[in-house]
C-alpha cells in the first residue's frame, strides 16, 4: 500500500511539474498567452439513471446541475456543484391486488445533492495549456451530502403490504461521493459547449430497499461553461532591438564627370480594397470592377507586381474560422485575376492575416482584400 501510494504522488508532482511548465503557449504568428486564474458558471441539464429492480428506460428521471467553479491553474480547478431534481426506485413482483399479474413498478422521490468537485484538465495536463484548442477533457471526483425528499410512493407502497426494509420519510441527509468525465468544445474565449457524466455512491438506504450494499446513481449532463472573466493574457511582441549604424566611411576621390542620363519616370503605386460580405469570400458585382482596375495596371505596366492580403473581422467568429476565411478571401482575388484577366500568377504575391491585423477601424471593413499593385 505504501509503495502504491509513493507511486501516485510521484505521478501527480511530475503531471503538476509538466503542467505549470505549460503556463504559457505562443501561436504559429509568435503572439504569446499567458494562462489567467478565473471563475466559472456551469449550468447543465440532463437525465438520471438509478439503480434498482426495474428496466433501465423505465428508471430514469431528469436532473439538473449548477455549478460555480474556480481554475487555479491550466490543469487544475474545484467546483461547487449543485445536482437535483429526482430519483427513482423499483420494486421487482409488484401485484396491484392479490390476483394480479406481477409486474416490475416504479416509485420516484426528489433530492438535491450540494457536492466539492476536484477537477483535472487532462488535455492540459498532458498536451500543454493551449487557450485555443477546441475540445478539452477533464476528470473530476469530489462528494457532498444528498438531501433526499418526497418519498411518498415508496410510502404507498409499504401501506399496501410490501416490506421496504430502509423505508423513510420527510427528509434525509446522507453522504454522497462523486466522480465523473466531462468534454467541452470551445465556442469562444468565454463560452464553451460542455457534456459530462458523472456516477455517484450513496448509502444502501437511499431507495428504501436492503440490497447489502451501496446504491448507485449516474448523471448524463450537457449545458454551458461559461468563464467569468478573462482566462488569459496575451503578451505583445517585444520591440526589434535597434541596431546602430556605423559611421560613414570616409568619401572616395571625385568620380570623372559623366554626362547623366535622364532619371526613369517613377510609377504611382495602385491600391484597391476589395470588400467582402460577413463570413463570404465570393467577390460581389460591385467590387469586381476593382479587380478589373488592378489587371488593366498590370497590363499598363509590364514590370509591376501586386501583393494581395486577405483579412477577417475580430467582431466574429475565432481565429481558426478567420484564419481560413481570410485565406480564402485572398485566393478568390487571385483567382479572379488570373481565371478572369489573365494576369500571370508570377506578378501575384498572396498571404493572409485572418482577424489578428485589423488594417481598418471599423470593425465591418475588416472583412476585404487589399491589393497593392507597384
Amino acid at each position: 500500500m505504501k509503495l502504491i501510494k509513493t507511486i501516485i504522488s510521484a505521478a501527480l508532482i511530475m503531471v503538476s511539474s509538466a503542467a505549470m511548465a505549460q503556463a504559457t503557449y505562443t501561436d504559429a504568428n509568435g503572439d504569446k498567452y499567458e494562462f489567467r486564474k478565473h471563475a466559472f458558471l456551469q449550468v447543465q441539464g440532463g437525465a438520471q439513471h438509478t439503480l434498482g429492480e426495474a428496466s433501465f428506460g423505465d428508471l430514469i428521471s431528469p436532473n439538473v446541475q449548477l455549478g460555480l467553479g474556480y481554475q487555479f491553474c491550466p490543469w487544475f480547478g474545484a467546483r461547487l456543484a449543485v445536482d437535483a431534481w429526482q430519483s427513482k426506485g423499483g420494486w421487482n413482483a409488484y401485484k396491484a391486488t392479490a390476483t394480479s399479474t406481477p409486474v416490475n413498478t416504479t416509485f420516484k422521490y426528489n433530492f438535491v445533492a450540494p457536492t466539492i468537485d476536484f477537477m483535472f484538465n487532462l488535455s492540459n495536463a498532458f498536451c500543454g495549456w493551449n487557450p485555443n484548442r477546441v475540445m478539452n477533457v477533464s476528470a473530476f471526483v469530489g462528494g457532498g451530502v444528498n438531501v433526499s425528499f418526497g418519498n411518498d410512493e415508496a410510502n404507498e407502497l409499504a401501506a399496501k403490504g410490501y416490506e421496504l426494509r430502509y423505508l423513510w420519510d420527510g427528509s434525509k441527509v446522507r453522504p454522497v461521493g462523486k466522480a465523473g468525465i466531462g468534454v467541452d468544445f470551445r465556442i469562444s474565449d468565454a463560452v464553451s459547449l460542455g457534456i459530462e457524466g458523472n456516477a455517484n455512491v450513496i448509502s444502501d438506504k437511499y431507495n428504501s430497499k436492503k440490497a447489502g450494499n451501496a446504491d448507485w446513481y449516474f448523471n448524463a449532463l450537457v449545458g454551458l461553461k461559461i468563464n467569468l472573466g478573462k482566462s488569459y493574457n496575451k503578451v505583445a511582441k517585444p520591440a526589434p532591438a535597434v541596431v546602430e549604424e556605423p559611421a560613414p566611411a570616409p568619401a572616395p576621390a571625385p568620380a570623372p564627370v559623366v554626362e547623366e542620363k535622364p532619371a526613369p519616370v517613377k510609377v504611382e503605386a495602385l491600391r484597391r480594397d476589395i470588400f467582402f460580405k460577413i463570413n463570404k469570400s465570393l467577390i460581389s458585382d460591385d467590387q469586381m470592377q476593382k479587380v478589373k482596375d488592378v489587371a488593366d495596371y498590370l497590363e499598363k505596366y509590364p514590370e509591376a507586381k501586386v501583393a494581395v492580403t486577405g483579412y477577417a473581422d475580430a467582431g466574429t467568429g475565432n481565429n481558426r474560422i478567420n484564419d481560413r476565411l481570410a485565406a480564402l478571401r485572398a485566393d478568390a482575388v487571385v483567382k479572379a485575376l488570373v481565371q478572369k484577366y489573365n494576369v500571370s500568377r508570377d506578378r501575384i504575391v498572396s498571404d493572409s492575416k485572418g482577424s489578428r491585423v485589423q488594417p481598418f477601424a471599423d470593425n465591418d471593413s475588416n472583412r476585404v482584400s487589399i491589393c497593392i499593385a507597384e
